[in-house]
């Protein structure tokens, strides 16, 4: 049965939601809160004037960062990343996040989703209507009202469904450091890092090396006097390489203590004095919107409870969550997601019962405890594309490539050992070759 559906996101999973919904024959409708589409993927060069939070920025990127995924593997699966010719095209296999936007905004565009979209508009609250019959969903507009000035608009409406697609880049996590309330140094979360002059000639502290972590690391040790990077596992200093000098970056442990003379101390007993610290420490999920009444709650980055990360059972199917699991060919995940959720609307596929949904909610999370998994890592699906392959068997639709999935786990494998060059120095001509022949049904 058609419903009308409200999307909360309009970056890659909110996009390909309203496509597929729509395929389905539902009436979506995208709220987003930035100026256009793209989520994360929509750079702003302002940070947020609080340095440690996302404040006013829609944006988590940095002007440097480039994919960590060669495109072949990163574009939806009916609709190929391809490099296009063109005066602003990033022809590499690896490109900066300008070509990902570029992407979205052609994936909107050839689908005509934009009409769809009420860009500039937040979701303020989602609860469901007094009759339970509905979900209301309340949401703020900015319109200018003239110069220099602003109307706010408020404004809610009713809907059969809610998926929530906002991501979860926008949640600063910081860690915790005895004594940094009285260091007297500079702190920054990765979220409001831009560029790397304003650290020219300091010693700075990344924490954290994770993508972002690397990224930022080395782009800064090309302008700081030192960079010092605290992680769970360091090993000793890291050695100039054959191709790049890096003598200035180093590894530690993690940070014991910060002191009032601007020394930081390590748990490995080291000690240097820095001028700043960023934080490349990750993001909380944050729902901030969402009423008591959805049933859901975070607890360490955990979204329960949730049925195959998707829906919560005691509301299923009305109201669903895209994109929460991480390690993973993210755009294709968010697609076959969608595919699900908006089969399961219109009756195609039908869910299990409440209690069998609970059931397999409880005994997952059983599992993960008795593995000793942190609730952190609830939805890291560790490289592993049992949860695609079965998403896959839901929706009846042809399985994911083999070489989608050979590509990614080189990437995940051989990318630590080559943090600078591997985007540079990719070769797998024999699975590029297959993906191009499978790519000429969708050209």
């Amino acid at each position: 049965m058609p419903s009308r559906v409200a999307v909360i996101g309009a970056g890659a999973a909110g996009l390909v939601a309203a496509r597929e919904l729509r395929s389905e024959g539902h009436a979506p409708v995208v709220f987003e809160c930035a100026a256009g589409v793209g989520g994360t993927w929509l750079y702003d060069p302002a940070a947020s004037s609080d340095p440690l939070s996302a404040g006013g920025s829609s944006s988590s990127l940095y002007a440097s960062l480039r994919t960590n995924l060669p495109r072949e593997i990163m574009g939806f699966l009916d609709f190929p990343f391809v490099a296009v010719e063109g005066a602003d095209s990033d022809q590499r296999r690896f490109p900066g996040h300008e070509e990902v936007l570029r992407y979205l905004q052609e994936f909107a565009r050839r689908f005509d989703l934009l009409g769809m979209v009420r860009l500039g508009t937040e979701v303020v609250r989602v609860h469901r209507d007094a009759s339970a019959a509905s979900w209301r969903v309340a949401n703020s507009s900015r319109k200018l009202a003239g110069v220099g000035s602003e109307e706010v608009e408020v404004g809610e409406e009713a809907f059969d469904a809610v998926v929530v697609c906002n991501g979860h880049f926008t949640e600063p996590r910081l860690a915790h450091i005895a004594g940094i309330d009285s260091w007297p140094g500079k702190q920054l979360h990765s979220y409001n890092y831009r560029v790397p002059d304003p650290f020219h000639g300091q010693v700075v502290v990344i924490i954290g090396y994770h993508p972002s972590g690397i990224d930022i690391s080395r782009e800064l040790a090309g302008v700081a006097k030192e960079v010092h990077v605290a992680i769970r596992s360091a090993p000793c200093e890291i050695q100039t390489t054959p191709t790049t000098d890096r003598s200035n970056l180093w590894l530690h442990s993690m940070i014991e203590r910060a002191e009032e003379d601007g020394t930081i101390v390590f748990q490995d007993g080291s000690r240097i004095k820095a001028d700043a610290i960023v934080h490349c420490t990750g993001y909380k999920y944050n729902f901030p919107f969402i009423g008591d009444d959805v049933g859901t709650y975070v607890e360490d980055n955990c979204v329960r409870p949730l049925y195959k990360h998707v829906f919560p059972p005691q509301l299923a199917p009305h109201v669903s969550f895209i994109g929460l699991p991480f390690t993973s060919i993210l755009f294709p995940l968010f697609q076959l997601q969608s595919t699900w959720v908006a089969r399961v609307l219109s009756g195609r596929i039908e869910l299990p019962s409440q209690d069998n949904m609970m059931h397999d909610v409880a005994a997952f999370y059983a599992d993960m405890e008795a593995r000793g998994c942190p609730k952190r890592s609830t939805h890291d699906l560790r490289c592993t594309f049992e949860y695609e392959d079965w998403l896959v068997e839901q929706c009846g639709m042809e399985k994911i490539e083999e070489w989608r999935k050979i590509i990614y786990v080189m990437a995940r494998t051989t990318a630590p050992d080559r943090h600078e060059s591997y985007r540079d120095e990719w070769e797998d001509n024999h699975l590029l070759a297959q993906a191009h022949r499978d790519f000429t049904k969708y050209l």
